[in-house]
C-alpha cells in the first residue's frame, strides 16, 4: 500500500515522528520498518524524523506486506450497497434493515462482505449497527486508517443521529438518558438497565413530532453500548415500535434508523456529513 497525503493548513505543527506516532497512530514496529526502509518521504525526499512538517508538504508512506498482512474475506454482492460517501481511505454506506454489519464466523456473508465486493478490497468495521437497524455506517478501506477512525469514534468526534418511532408521548421536548447498561442474566440476546454493574451510557433525545399515539424522536449517542437507544427508550416506557426484544407493538421492521453521520476527515480536515434515507422507515411513519 502506498499513500500520499497533503498536510492541510489547520494541522498543528509537529515533527515527522510525532505525525506518524501521535496523529497517524502507526504502531511502533511498523514505524521501525518505515524508517529502516526509508519508506517515508516528504515532498519526494527522505527526511530526518525530527524535521518539522509544514502546511502543504506531501507525505508519502509505503507499507509492505509484512507491515499490514493482507486480510481476505469472502466477497458478497456489490449490488446490495448504497454508497453515501467514498474516498481513498473510507466509505460510508446506507445499511438496509435485517442485515448484519458483519458475520459471526468467517464464512457468514454480511454487509462487510458486500461493501468489500463493492470497493474491490477487504474493508474493516469501524462501528456497528444492530441487524434490525438501518442507516449510515462507516467502514475503513485499509488497516492504516482504521485506528485513526477508531480514535475519532472514541473521542466522540464521529457524530451519529438516529430517528426512532417509539411508544407514547414525552413530557419534555428534550431529555438526556444516563442509565447504565448491562447484560440480561436471563436472555443473552438482551441488555438491561443495571445501575450497579452496567457500563455508563448516555443518549440525548429530542422529540420531533407526535404520530398518533406514538412519538418520532431524534437520538444522539455519546456512548455506543449494545442496544443502547433501544434499552434506554424501553426503560422510559417508550419502547421502539417493532422492536422484537423490547417492545410489544409489532411492525414490519424495527423503527430505528441511523439518519446522519458527521466527521472531520482525518487527513484533509474536510467536514463530511451524509444523510441516509429509508423508504421502509418513512413509509411506516
Amino acid at each position: 500500500m502506498q499513500f500520499t497525503i497533503p498536510i492541510p493548513e489547520a494541522l498543528p505543527t509537529m515533527t515527522v515522528k510525532e505525525l506518524l506516532e501521535d496523529y497517524f497512530l502507526i504502531p511502533r514496529k511498523i514505524r521501525h520498518f518505515l524508517r529502516t526502509k526509508k519508506h517515508v518521504l516528504v515532498n519526494g525526499e527522505t527526511v530526518h524524523w525530527q524535521e518539522i512538517i509544514q502546511a502543504g508538504d506531501m507525505i508519502s508512506l509505503t507499507f509492505d506486506q509484512e507491515d499490514y498482512p493482507e486480510k481476505s474475506i469472502p466477497l458478497g454482492d456489490a449490488n446490495l450497497v448504497e454508497e453515501l460517501y467514498q474516498d481513498e481511505h473510507f466509505i460510508i454506506v446506507n445499511k438496509p434493515e435485517s442485515m448484519k454489519t458483519h458475520g459471526n464466523d468467517p464464512s457468514e456473508i454480511a454487509l462487510l462482505n458486500h461493501v468489500s465486493a463493492y470497493v474491490g478490497q477487504t474493508c474493516y468495521v469501524v462501528h456497528r449497527l444492530d441487524m434490525e437497524t438501518s442507516g449510515a455506517i462507516l467502514f475503513a478501506k485499509n488497516p492504516f486508517v482504521l485506528p485513526i477512525l477508531n480514535r475519532l469514534l472514541e473521542d466522540k468526534k464521529i457524530s451519529r443521529e438516529y430517528l426512532a418511532l417509539c411508544q407514547g408521548s414525552f413530557q419534555m421536548e428534550k431529555l438526556t438518558l444516563r442509565h447504565k447498561i448491562g447484560r440480561d442474566r436471563h436472555d443473552r440476546r438482551k441488555r438491561v438497565v443495571d445501575s450497579r454493574k452496567g457500563q455508563s451510557a448516555v443518549t440525548h433525545v429530542r422529540v420531533l413530532e407526535k404520530i398518533g399515539k406514538n412519538s418520532l424522536v431524534a437520538c444522539q449517542l455519546e456512548t455506543g453500548r449494545t442496544h443502547q437507544i433501544r434499552v434506554h427508550l424501553a426503560h422510559e416506557s417508550h419502547a421502539i415500535i417493532g422492536d422484537p426484544l423490547y417492545s410489544d407493538i409489532s411492525a414490519p421492521r424495527l423503527m430505528l434508523h441511523a439518519r446522519s453521520l458527521q466527521l472531520t476527515h482525518p487527513f484533509t480536515l474536510e467536514k463530511i456529513h451524509v444523510i441516509a434515507d429509508s423508504k421502509s422507515f418513512d413509509h411506516y411513519c
